[in-house]
This record gives structure tokens, C-alpha cells and sequence, in this order.
């Protein structure tokens, strides 16, 4: 059956205008975005293999928690448990490589790390 030409529709002929309009100059600016961020030429990321984080990071090794040590490169939550203990046991850190003393911590592990620990200040004595 043809559908009947005096039924009512949903939006009047101008309302249609006006929204499929708007729906295309908002895919215009979709696309545009698309083009002017380089489109496909970056490449598609792999989801199994996504690209190493670029942000960098630091961490005050003798100030930082387990949670913030664990996400250090090669250390883990037990590792970090290790530090804390050690920190707790034998004071602050005076130097990074003081990092050596605590149980899973050797020295390539501590060249890992370097990159995103801070470096330790010496406190003064107080006068």
C-alpha cells in the first residue's frame, strides 16, 4: 500500500532540513579533525601490542608508597614491600645505590630504575 499523503510525520520538512544539516556539517568536522591529525598515516595501533607509554615519571624512593614503587620498571609489589621494609628498618635512603642493600635489588635492576627515581638530597644539620 502507498503510504497515505496526509498522514502526519514526526518533524515537519523544515525541522528535517535543519537536523540533517547539522548532521552533516558535524561529519564535515569529524572528517576534517581526521585529516588535519594525520588520518591513517600514523599507522593503526595493534590492541595486543599497544606502543610503550611516552609519559615519564619519578619517584621519591624514600617518601613513595608500595602502590607507586610497584609500577617502577622491573620491581613488583613484593619488591616493593622490600624497600619499605628496609626503609622502615634502616631509615631513608642516603643514596640511590643504597637501593643494592635491599633483598631482589641488583644492580642491573637499579640502572632500570634510575631513569624514575629521584635523586636524594642530603639533609643538613640543624644548627
Amino acid at each position: 500500500m502507498p503510504p497515505d499523503e496526509t498522514a502526519e510525520t514526526l518533524l515537519p520538512l523544515r525541522s528535517q532540513r535543519v537536523i540533517a544539516a547539522l548532521l552533516a556539517t558535524g561529519l564535515a568536522a569529524m572528517a576534517a579533525w581526521f585529516v588535519v591529525e594525520g588520518g591513517l598515516a600514523r599507522g593503526l595501533v595493534h590492541h595486543d601490542a599497544p606502543p610503550p607509554p611516552t609519559g615519564r615519571f619519578s619517584v621519591n624512593v624514600n617518601e613513595a608508597g608500595v602502590d607507586e614503587l610497584a609500577v617502577l620498571p622491573g620491581l613488583g609489589p613484593t619488591t616493593a614491600g622490600r624497600i619499605i621494609a628496609h626503609r622502615r628498618e634502616h631509615g631513608p635512603f642516603a643514596s640511590l645505590d643504597d637501593l643494592l642493600d635491599v633483598p631482589g635489588i641488583g644492580p642491573a635492576t637499579l640502572e632500570g630504575l634510575r631513569p624514575h627515581l629521584r635523586p636524594i638530597r642530603r639533609r643538613e644539620a640543624a644548627p
